[in-house]
C-alpha cells in the first residue's frame, strides 16, 4: 500500500512537471527497496542531474545490473567530480563488475574499482564506508592490481584514528589475512568491548569462531547480538548463513523464510542473496 501511494504521488508530480518531487519520490521508493518503481520515476525525469544519475546507479546496483550502475554513476561523477559518495558507489559498481566479468575484462574493472575507492577516500578521508571498502580491496586483490597487506595496514591505521572500534575490526581482518587467528579474535573482542551495542562486531566474532570450530561460542555471540537488536534483518541473514555452515539447514530455512517476509531496506542483505542462501539450505 505504501508503494502504491508513492506511485500515485509520483504520477501527480509528473503531471506537474516538477523534477524535485519526482526525485524525492524515487528516493522513497528506493528506501522501500522498490527499485523497479524508483528507476521508472528517475528515467521519466527529462533533465537529469548528478543526483538523479547517482540514484539510478545505486538502484541498478541493488538489482545486480552492474554495467548500467557504473554507466549511470559515471554520468553523476562527470557532473560533480568531487563528490566522494558518487566515487564510492562507482568503486563498488566496478568491483562487482570485476567479480562477474571474464578473466580478460575483470582486471580492468578491478583497477577502476580501486581507483574510485581511493578517490572516495581522498575526497573524504573520514568516510569509514569508503575506507572499509578500500581495506577489503587491498586485502583481497593481488599486488599487480594494487592490492597488498602494507596498503591494508595503512588503511587500518587510518580507520583506527577515526574510530577505535572500527579500527579493531580492521586489525582483525588483517590478522585473519595473515592467518593469525588468535590475534584476530583478540581484536574482535576489543571491537565488541569498544562498541558493545553494535551487532556487526558480534556477528564478525561469531563468524571467526565458526571457522575455528567453536560453534557453541559463536552461538553465544549471536545470542548476545539478538538481545541487543531482536529481529534485526542483518542479524537474521548472518544467523542463517552460519547455521548453513554448521549443518543446521532446517533452522536456517525457517529464518530465511521469515527474512523474506520482512520490510527490508537497501542496507540489508538483498532478497536475491537470501534466496541464494535458501537454495543452499535445501529449499
Amino acid at each position: 500500500m505504501r508503494i502504491l501511494l508513492l506511485i500515485c504521488g509520483t504520477a501527480v508530480a509528473l503531471a506537474a512537471g516538477s523534477p524535485e518531487p519526482q526525485l524525492e519520490r524515487a528516493r522513497q521508493l528506493y528506501n522501500l527497496t522498490a527499485f523497479d518503481q524508483s528507476l521508472r520515476v528517475l528515467q521519466s525525469i527529462p533533465n537529469k542531474d548528478a543526483a538523479v544519475y547517482a540514484l539510478m546507479g545505486r538502484a541498478y546496483y541493488m538489482q545486480g545490473e552492474y554495467r548500467r550502475s557504473a554507466e549511470s554513476l559515471e554520468k553523476a561523477m562527470a557532473a560533480e567530480p568531487d563528490d566522494a559518495g558518487y566515487a564510492l558507489w562507482l568503486g563498488r559498481a566496478y568491483g562487482r563488475r570485476a567479480e562477474t566479468a571474464s578473466l580478460f575484462t575483470a582486471p580492468g574493472y578491478a583497477a577502476k574499482s580501486r581507483q574510485y575507492l581511493e578517490r572516495a577516500a581522498a575526497l573524504n578521508p573520514h568516510d569509514l564506508d569508503a575506507l572499509a571498502d578500500l581495506l577489503d580491496y587491498y586485502l583481497e586483490a593481488p599486488g599487480f592490481l594494487g592490492g597488498g597487506v602494507e596498503k591494508a595496514q595503512r588503511t587500518a591505521d587510518q580507520i583506527a584514528r577515526i574510530n577505535p572500534a572500527e579500527g579493531y575490526l580492521a586489525q582483525a581482518k588483517l590478522a585473519e589475512k595473515r592467518q593469525e587467528y588468535s590475534a584476530a579474535e583478540d581484536h574482535l573482542r576489543s571491537a565488541v568491548a569498544a562498541a558493545p551495542h553494535q551487532i556487526g562486531k558480534l556477528i564478525e566474532l561469531a563468524r571467526l569462531l565458526v571457522k575455528e570450530g567453536r560453534v557453541d561460542e559463536a552461538d553465544q555471540s549471536l545470542a548476545r547480538a539478538e538481545q541487543i537488536a531482536p529481529g534485526n534483518p542483518r542479524l537474521m541473514f548472518a544467523k542463517a548463513d552460519i547455521y548453513i555452515k554448521t549443518g543446521r539447514k532446517r533452522e536456517a530455512r525457517e529464518i530465511l523464510e521469515r527474512y523474506l517476509s520482512e520490510q527490508l531496506t537497501p542496507d540489508d542483505p538483498s532478497r536475491s542473496d537470501a534466496l541464494r542462501l535458501l537454495r543452499l539450505a535445501g529449499s
